[in-house]
C-alpha cells in the first residue's frame, strides 16, 4: 500500500496533464482559427470586384550604372525603384512586369545582385493577398529587360500579352547581331511555348476600356505601357521604361539611355502617351521614379 503522502502528488500530476492538454487544445484551436482567418482573407482577395483594383508590389531598387550624366542634368536621386503590379478585374487578373531578381535567389533580409537589391519576393507578396502564379490569367511585360522580366518563367501558365516586335527580339528565328544576354534570356525562356496573344498595337485587355496596353516602342522594339481606369482613384498610366526620371519630361533633350533603342520611335511614343494623359486626365506613374514610388501604398493595400 502506497503512503498517503504520494496521493497529492499524483493528483497534481493529473491536474498538470489536464491543464497541458487544455493548453494544447487551445493552441490548436487558435491555429485553426488563424488558418480559417487567412483562408477568409485569401477568399476575399480573390473575390471578383465590381470594378478594377490595382496592387503595387515592391520588387526592389537599382543603383545607377553611371550617375554622373544624371547628376549633371540635375537628377539628385539616381537610384531607381523596381515595381510590379497586379490588376484584378471582374473578368480576370493581369500581372504587369515581374521584378529584377528571381524569387528563388531572394533571401530573408534581402539580396543584392550587381546593381539590384530586393527584400521581398513577388510570389510572397502575391500569396499575401491570396494569389499564386496559377491564378494569374494574363502576363504582360513592359519589355524584356532583366529588371522587368526576372520572374517571367513563373507565369508561363498565364496568357502572355506581347507586341510582335518584342517577341521577335526575345525569340529570334535567326541569331541576331546583338543577342540578348543569355542570363537574362533564361529568365523568360518558358514564355516561348506559353499561350500567347501577339499584339500589333494597343490592346484592350478585358474588352471594356478599363485596362489597355499602349504600344510604345523605342526603348525596345515592342515596348509597351499600361492605361488603367479606376473607379475611385481615376485613370492612370504605368510607364514601363518610357521614362525613368521625371526630369525626362521637362528636359526634352534629356535621354539618359538614348542610343540603346530607337530614339525616334521613343520620341513618338512619348508624344503619344503625353497626348493620352491629357485626353484622359490621367495620372502618370513613372515606374522607376523612386521618390514618387515611395509615396504609393503597397500591397496588401490597393487602389480602386
Amino acid at each position: 500500500m502506497r503512503p498517503d503522502t504520494d496521493r497529492p502528488t499524483h493528483r497534481m500530476s493529473r491536474r498538470t496533464s489536464i491543464s497541458s492538454a487544455i493548453t494544447v487544445m487551445g493552441l490548436l484551436l487558435g491555429l485553426g482559427a488563424v488558418a480559417l482567418l487567412n483562408a477568409d482573407i485569401a477568399a476575399l482577395a480573390q473575390a471578383q470586384p465590381a470594378s478594377p483594383k490595382l496592387y503595387v508590389f515592391d520588387v526592389g531598387s537599382l543603383k545607377s550604372r553611371d550617375p554622373k550624366p544624371l547628376l549633371d542634368r540635375g537628377v539628385t536621386i539616381t537610384d531607381m525603384s523596381v515595381t510590379a503590379y497586379l490588376i484584378v478585374h471582374p473578368r480576370g487578373t493581369l500581372l504587369w512586369d515581374s521584378g529584377t531578381i528571381p524569387d528563388e535567389l531572394v533571401k530573408p533580409g534581402g539580396t543584392t545582385v550587381e546593381r539590384a537589391t530586393v527584400h521581398k519576393t513577388l510570389s510572397g507578396q502575391l500569396a499575401e493577398i491570396g494569389y499564386k502564379p496559377g491564378d494569374i490569367n494574363y502576363l504582360a511585360l513592359s519589355h524584356y529587360h532583366y529588371d522587368h522580366s526576372a520572374n517571367a518563367n513563373q507565369y508561363s501558365g498565364s496568357t502572355w500579352l506581347v507586341q510582335a516586335p518584342e517577341r521577335a527580339a526575345m525569340f529570334p528565328d535567326t541569331p541576331p547581331a546583338n543577342p540578348i544576354d543569355p542570363n537574362v534570356a533564361a529568365k523568360f525562356s518558358a514564355l516561348k511555348n506559353a499561350k500567347t496573344t501577339i499584339l500589333n498595337g494597343d490592346h484592350d485587355v478585358f474588352g471594356d476600356g478599363s485596362v489597355v496596353i499602349i504600344s510604345t516602342p523605342g526603348h525596345t522594339p515592342g515596348h509597351q505601357s499600361l492605361y488603367v481606369r479606376l473607379a475611385k482613384s481615376g485613370p492612370l498610366v504605368l510607364s514601363g521604361d518610357l521614362y525613368h526620371y521625371p526630369s525626362e519630361r521637362t528636359l526634352k533633350d534629356f535621354l539618359p539611355f538614348g542610343g540603346r533603342g530607337n530614339d525616334a520611335q521613343e520620341a513618338a511614343s512619348k508624344a503619344k502617351v503625353e497626348a493620352l494623359l491629357k485626353d484622359k486626365g490621367a495620372t502618370f506613374w513613372i515606374q522607376h521614379d523612386i521618390l514618387a514610388d515611395a509615396k504609393l501604398k503597397k500591397s496588401p493595400a490597393f487602389y480602386d
